[in-house]
């Protein structure tokens, strides 16, 4: 079911508030007049959200918060509740990652991308059912990526953290139903890549400069999903045509766009120049209050990438049907 009040009445609780969707979002949320409640390790840069939020129209409640801990989301959820009377909704959107191959990802930074991405979301939905419940119902989102659904190369941790959210939600959604508590919305999005400072903090071991692969979606592109969620809530939305796209060639030929993803991946994920490994802010926080990370440009190449996904596109729908008359033809 959606909000059990007007937008502009509910409480939201943000994680991975201090910049790119989660700023996006808060922005989104406050233009309807929304009271958010933002969460972030970077108390600096929440607070420079929080002052946004409030010229807008919403009003802000800065909670840091680290996610790998339970207790401190706990605590979140009990300020949010103190500060506002109750919480209507909840978004888990903190996210890190580590770029490289494998075998090259230290472990330390494996398991810390599972712990913010994954446990994290683990933490936010715990402390999110029960004050959804005590307040009468309301909706939750997880924000995963695409490739909750299918996988590139080099991003093994975040990947696998992502498809890790998708099957915990369809899980808890599960149980919501069975044990009768309809009144609360479990949804996850699906977004493409993002102009988001996300790849300029990601570790990196690639020895090489990240750059998003095109098409490159403005973060708003998800903050306006995830509005629309809590307004009509819906299992799963993609956020970005590119998303939709690939899902669907993964879902009707997943050997082939396998393959067709690993050789586009690998010629657009990267920049020119040599760069050192670093461990970016997987350990250290360091957002800034921006929602955008400066890949504008790189939507320039959407004809170039809509130009790629139709030939996939034939070549997985040629492949499809050439399989189905195989298999009649038995």
């Amino acid at each position: 079911m959606p909000l059990t009040r007007s937008l502009g009445n509910a409480t939201v609780v943000i994680t991975g508030a201090s910049s790119g969707v989660g700023a996006a979002t808060a922005y989104a949320l406050a233009r309807r007049g929304a009271d958010v409640v933002l969460a972030a390790r970077t108390e600096e840069a929440l607070q420079r959200v929080a002052e946004r939020c409030r010229q807008l129209g919403g009003q802000a409640l800065v909670v840091p918060t680290d996610v790998t801990d339970p207790t401190a989301v706990e605590r979140l959820a009990a300020r949010a509740a103190a500060e506002f009377g109750r919480i209507d909704a909840w978004i888990n959107n903190a996210t890190e990652s580590a770029v490289g191959l494998f075998d090259e990802i230290p472990v330390t930074e494996f398991r810390r991308v599972v712990a913010v991405n994954l446990l994290g979301t683990i933490h936010g939905t715990k402390a999110a059912l029960r004050w959804l419940d005590v307040a009468g119902g309301g909706v939750l989102v997880n924000n995963a990526s695409m490739l909750a659904e299918v996988a590139m190369p080099y991003q093994s941790a975040y990947s696998a953290t992502k498809h890790g959210i998708r099957g915990l939600a369809d899980t808890v959604r599960q149980e919501l139903r069975v044990t009768g508590r309809n009144h609360i919305s479990l949804c996850t999005v699906l977004p493409a890549a993002l102009d988001t400072p996300f790849f300029r903090r990601a570790a990196n071991h690639s020895r090489r400069g990240l750059t998003p692969p095109p098409p490159v979606y403005p973060p708003e592109v998800v903050a306006e999903t995830i509005v629309r969620l809590l307004r009509r809530p819906r299992r799963e939305a993609y956020a970005g045509g590119a998303a939709r796209l690939v899902g669907l060639q993964w879902r009707l030929a997943p050997a082939l766009v396998e393959r067709l993803l690993g050789w586009y991946t690998a010629r657009t994920r990267f920049g020119p120049g040599v760069r050192l490994g670093a461990t970016g802010n997987v350990f250290a926080p360091d957002a800034a209050a921006e929602p955008t990370g400066g890949w504008h440009g790189r939507r320039r190449r959407l004809v170039r990438m809509a130009a790629f996904g139709l030939a996939a596109g034939t070549a997985v729908g040629t492949v499809a049907a050439i399989s189905r008359r195989a298999r009649t033809g038995r």
